[in-house]
């Protein structure tokens, strides 16, 4: 689950950390969030604005107040990887290297927070919650990484679309309804396919039963279990 902060100075709360709000607050976590939302800065971006590009120094991390980001690479033949989607209260941009890998764009309108790094290194020698806070978060990324891996090297395209609507769904808590802020051309970078793959993969899951598509960017999950079992098949 992604640990996610939410606030932005001054009347923190706590959306998702752990088990529960309740025991993250009680452990005395919301003091340390607290801590990282007055080193912060509150910026905005517009639809496909840079966040930062590959090779820009890394010293900042990012928590997503509002809308989606996109993080990607652009390959040596031009074709574009897109390595993750984040959501509000989602962290990234936590980079252990001097020069960023990857470029972050804004899907659509995006608010973001912007935490300066060796701000962020003094929070953290002063409070050690704060390092398995951030430790969680990493060890999040690199379990999502390890899904992709699968994803991208052995499933189907079907395979690929059913696990992806499916972790959407549970990412951003919809049962059945399921907003998809990015493009379907968005998606098939991420999922490695192209556009008419993706395209005619979603066609005939509508086609099936399994979803329904009212608009371009909301699919309704009209039966969980059936994409379940398209995912491990």
């Amino acid at each position: 689950m992604f640990v996610q902060f939410t606030g932005t100075g001054g009347s923190d709360t706590i959306d998702r950390a752990g088990p529960s709000s309740g025991s993250v607050a009680q452990s005395g976590m919301l003091a340390a969030l607290v801590a990282f939302e007055r080193i912060g800065s509150r910026r905005g971006f517009q639809r496909n604005e840079e966040i930062f590009a590959e090779g820009d120094p890394a010293d900042c991390w990012f928590k997503v107040v509002a809308g989606t980001v996109r993080l990607s690479k652009l390959m040596a033949d031009g074709r574009r990887h897109i390595a993750e989607f984040y959501f509000a209260g989602d962290c990234f941009g936590l980079d252990n290297l001097p020069e960023r890998r990857f470029s972050a764009e804004a899907v659509g309108d995006v608010v973001v927070m912007r935490y300066p790094r060796r701000a962020t290194e003094r929070l953290i020698d002063e409070d050690p919650r704060l390092a398995r806070s951030l430790r969680d978060m990493t060890l999040q990324d690199l379990a999502n990484a390890q899904i992709r891996m699968l994803m991208l090297g052995r499933m189907s395209a079907p395979e690929r679309v059913a696990t992806f609507l499916l972790d959407m769904g549970e990412r951003r808590d919809a049962r059945r309804s399921l907003d998809l802020p990015m493009s379907r051309n968005d998606i098939a970078d991420y999922l490695g396919l192209t556009i008419e793959t993706v395209c005619r993969v979603l066609s005939a899951f509508k086609r099936d039963g399994l979803i329904d598509i009212p608009n371009p960017h909301r699919i309704e999950l009209k039966d969980r279990e059936a994409l379940t079992a398209v995912g491990e098949t």
